[in-house]
Parts: structure tokens; sequence; C-alpha cells
């Protein structure tokens, strides 16, 4: 998507513009397209996506906008102060915000769309409020002096880098969360928007209908992504939520993508080749595949990761992200889609957590469901483990995350949360894991090369399909017998029944593990004697200890250790430019 940053008056500031003024022509001078909104308004642009305006009412949606094909108007109360906004959210999707403005040109209000592919941070400047997708270099003498860093925001990102995706590690700026209002002249903050609301006011389904509707939130929003732009490519990684998509846009748009592109890594687990070959042959479209970059891990790396006014988190493998950022000019891709959010929302794992998540439903009734015994087939358990589970109190699922042993111990507690993770502890633990995974989806949005080169898109993060698989309890988006049981059934005439049946997932821990180990010489003082160990929050003793290659091989650890270095490098991308204030 392309970036925006937007400039306007206050809503209380005189209509007086020569410091706006000012900032558009040092828009104009750094070669970004400027449009004016209003005599008080203008927004300049950037990127490989032209950021379009559409009016609606009152408000102005900047980004790209969808009309939904059933809009869920009849779930907003026309008693809601907020009716307006929450309809609008309903009938619109996409990746866009909204502003609204006053009679006088000024900006009044900010609305984020529920997906949050587009970001929206804003902060205020003299009598101006700016607004950013976020901050260019040529822009960056923009950043006001009162900016500084927030140890607790890192400390937080650290130990919960889902936690980026919500607020800011700095102090100045803010961050509109996705489904979220804002009223400029006094800061209020509304709530439009919230995944457990969805599931909360959802409708049962029989399979049947469960299964059509899961497969027209896909085509809606497959269809219309990979309609715009000028040139597409399509991610396929061998499994099963790529060769969703790969088929969807392949059913509603043949001919037009012009890259099938895979990845294969250096040993077997990260060959997905053949299964590539089998969905293309079924499909009958031509797959490019290609080794997956190779190198070592170098202090020009890390610090030349496309970090902004967020870390680059979704940018962690960097020579793969400048591979395919080289790969799209070289083809001139302008739009890719992937199939990047679908184990979250379909189910995967189908764990011991799905039948507990049917008894908070049920109650002693799940113990008839044909879930139980089918369950415990999957999972290799016996059915009386799986009842005793389900009715320990507080029963939680092992965490995918085990703590990141690299850091020293929380300074604050508790550390704060993404907002869309309070207020759901009365679900069942897989239901509260698809709304993590949601969060974590958030993250995939983020700065990285390939952005800088075309739109990537994930459209199985897309409303559409967020709500259908919010609004569908987690025994029926599995079957009540496996993972993504509810996908595979909707999807299964476009599929070859092998990818269907298919239980095993490409692995790329032993790449990883290969990369990170070559780079010791360079990671092991960029942590050691970086600014997080300065600032107490590495652990340095069993950082040192940590970082060898047989604690490597023993232990493994190689997300933390790319997620924690990254944090490393954006931290001191940023100090320099605070400090110099």
């Amino acid at each position: 998507m392309g970036a925006y940053l937007l400039a306007g008056l206050n809503p209380e500031a005189p209509l007086e513009a020569s410091r706006l003024r000012m900032m558009r022509d040092a828009a104009i001078r750094a070669g970004f397209e400027v449009r004016d909104l209003s005599e008080q308004t203008w927004i300049a642009s950037w990127g490989p996506d032209p950021v379009a305006t559409v009016t609606v009412g009152p408000w102005i949606l900047l980004g790209e906008a969808f009309h939904r094909h059933h809009a869920p108007v009849w779930r907003v109360s026309a008693d809601d102060p907020l009716a307006y906004e929450k309809k609008l959210l309903a009938r619109f999707w996409g990746r866009y915000i909204g502003l609204r403005l006053d009679r006088d040109g000024r900006l009044a209000a900010l609305l984020r769309d529920p997906s949050g592919a587009l970001d929206c941070i804003y902060w205020r400047d003299g009598p101006l409020t700016v607004v950013a997708s976020d901050l260019p270099e040529g822009l960056r003498s923009l950043v006001p002096e009162t900016w500084r860093l927030d140890p607790a925001r890192v400390e937080a990102a650290l130990h919960d880098p889902y936690s980026t995706a919500g607020a800011l590690l700095l102090t100045g700026p803010t961050a509109l969360d996705a489904g979220t209002m804002v009223t400029l002249a006094g800061g209020e903050l509304a709530t439009l928007w919230r995944p457990d609301a969805i599931l909360r006011g959802a409708t049962p389904v029989d399979d049947v209908t469960a299964a059509e509707t899961l497969r027209q939130a896909v085509d809606e929003a497959v269809d219309a992504v990979a309609g715009q732009g000028h040139a597409l490519a399509v991610e396929i990684s061998g499994g099963l939520d790529s060769g969703i998509v790969a088929a969807t846009a392949n059913r509603h748009h043949p001919g037009r993508a012009r890259l099938w592109l895979n990845a294969w890594g250096p040993d077997a687990s990260a060959d997905e080749r053949p299964w590539v070959d089998l969905l293309a042959d079924h499909l009958g479209i031509p797959a490019t595949c290609v080794p997956r970059a190779t190198g070592q891990v170098t202090r020009d790396l890390l610090e030349t990761m496309p970090h902004g006014l967020r870390p680059a988190l979704a940018a962690l493998d960097g020579l793969h992200d400048a591979d395919w950022a080289r790969r799209f000019r070289a083809a001139g891709i302008d739009r890719v889609l992937t199939g990047k959010g679908g184990d979250g929302l379909f189910i995967q794992p189908a764990d011991v957590g799905v039948f507990v998540d049917l008894w908070h439903e049920r109650g002693w009734r799940a113990l008839l469901s044909p879930a139980l015994v089918n369950l415990a087939r999957w999972n290799e358990r016996s059915v009386w483990s799986l009842i005793a589970k389900a009715r320990r109190h507080n029963w939680t699922p092992e965490t995918p995350d085990p703590p990141n042993l690299l850091l020293a111990p929380p300074i604050q507690e508790p550390l704060p949360r993404h907002p869309w993770l309070e207020g759901i502890g009365d679900l069942g633990p897989i239901k509260r894991r698809q709304i993590s995974a949601l969060v974590q989806g958030l993250g995939l949005h983020g700065p990285t090369l390939q952005t800088k080169a075309a739109a990537i898109i994930h459209p199985l993060l897309s409303q559409p399909v967020t709500e259908a698989c919010l609004a569908l309890p987690i025994s029926q988006l599995t079957l009540g017998r496996r993972d993504r049981g509810l996908a595979r059934e909707a999807f299964c005439d476009r599929l070859p029944p092998a990818l269907l049946e298919r239980r095993s997932k490409g692995e790329m821990t032993a790449f990883y593990g290969h990369m990170i180990a070559d780079g010791l010489d360079v990671l092991r003082p960029w942590l050691l004697d970086g600014q997080l160990a300065a600032m107490g929050l590495i652990d340095r003793p069993a950082t040192e200890a940590l970082l060898t290659r047989e604690s490597l091989a023993w232990r493994g650890g190689y997300v933390d250790i790319m997620v924690t270095a990254a944090i490393e490098g954006w931290v001191r991308a940023w100090v320099p430019r605070l400090s110099s204030h």
C-alpha cells in the first residue's frame, strides 16, 4: 500500500496557514505527490500503490475501500450515537483511514478501518495536527522536539512483540487502534469495532451454511483485491492457506497474475516444491520456484532494516525481504497476494483446547458430541484426558511463544497488552487464541522492503474473512475433527485432494538456525553492547550464554533472537534522531 502524511489545522486553531504552507512546501521539495483536501488540509503520498480518496457523507476515506456485498448494518442499533460511523465500517472494507473536516476545512476527527492494514499515527505540531502511516526519510525533520523513547513500551515490545501493533514505542505521537475513532478537539476515543463484539453478536448456523459463508467471504476479499493494480503476483507456499488464495484468485481473475512465486529452503523440511507443483498442475498455472535467499547476518543488514515509526518486525528475514523486493521490481509487480493469517483464523492446530472451547460452550452436553472422540484420535490422546482438561478451571493451552530467555525480568507488571486482548477472559481458550492471532496479523502490515516495492496484501486478514471466522465457534471451524476443517470443506472443489488431506507443514527452523549461528560474531556485540542492554532490558549473562552454537543447537530460540535484534536496531535508529533535538 502506498504511504501518506497529511497535515491540517487543529479544530481550535485560527485560520492562519503559514506553518501549514511551510510543511507542504517541504513535502513537495522531498518529491512527494501533494494534494489539497481543503484550504486548511493537504496530503502527501508515496510508494507503489496510490492512496486514493473517496467521500462518504461527512467522511473522506483515504486508501482502498470496497463496498461489502452483504453489509451487516443490522448489528448496529439506530439509537447508538456512533451509528453512522459503525455502519460505515459495516458497509466498507479494505485498507483505509477516515478523516472528517469541520466546515472551515480543519481536521475534526479520524478513524481507522478494522483490518489495520493502513496505519494511522497522529500528533500535534503547534497549530497543526499531522497524521501519517509512516515518516519517510525526506520528512524526518518534522519530528517534534518533544518526542522521546518510551522505555516501558520498548520493554513491553520485547516481552510481547505482538503489542507493537498497538501503542508506539515513542512518547509524543499516538497510534489510533484499528476499528477506533478519535475526535481531535477533545481527544476522545470511541471504539467502533472489536473482534469479540463480532462473535458475541453472532447467530448459530449449520455446517453447510458456515462453509458457504466462509467461501463467500474469501471470494469477496480475493476477487476485490486481485482485480486492482496493474501487475499481480501470488505467493504459493505449498500450504493450504496460500493454496486457497491462489485458487480463488485464479478462479476470479484467470490469467491476471504475472507471477506465482515460491521460495524453497535448502533442506527437505523447508522445500515445498512438490506441493507447489501439485497445486500448479491442478490449477493450470506456471509456478516460479526460486531458492530462498541465503547469506550471513551482517551489521549492515541489521542497520538497514526498514524501520519507521514502528519496528520492522514484518521484515525479520532481511535477506528474503530484499530478494523478494528485487524480484517484484524486476518483474514490474505492483500488487502481491499472500495466504498469511489463515492458520490463526481457520484454527491451526486443532489441539485439545478445541474440546475445551466446546465444553465452554455446551458444558456436559459436549460429552455427546462426536468431536470428543474425533479430537482425541486426532491428538492421539485419551478421551478422559480431554475431559479432564475441559473440567479444569481456567485451563489454557501451552503458549506457542515461551518466554524470551535473552531478556531481564520485567521492570513493570503487568505488561501492557493490545486492547483487543482485554475483556475476553470469559471466552474459550482457543477463541482467545484466535483473537491473539488477529492481533499478531496486524503486525504483518508493517514496513518492509517489499512494501516499498509493491502493495503486499493478506486477503485472509481482510474484514470480510475475519468477521466470518470470528462469528463461528471453534468446534465448527475445525468441524470437531481436525485443523482448518471447515476451510478444507469449503474449498474442496478448488484444491487437489492430497493438499486438502495434508497434515504436515513446511518448516524453516533449521534454515534460520544455520543463519543465526553463522552470524553470532555480529549478533553477540549487537545485543550485549547495545542500547537494550544499556537500558537494563537484556539479561547480559544469559544472553552471552545463549548466543553460542551449542546453546542454539540445544535451546533454539531463533525467533526471539531475530525479534530482539530488530528492536535493538529500531532503538539505535531512533536514539540519534531524538537526542539531536
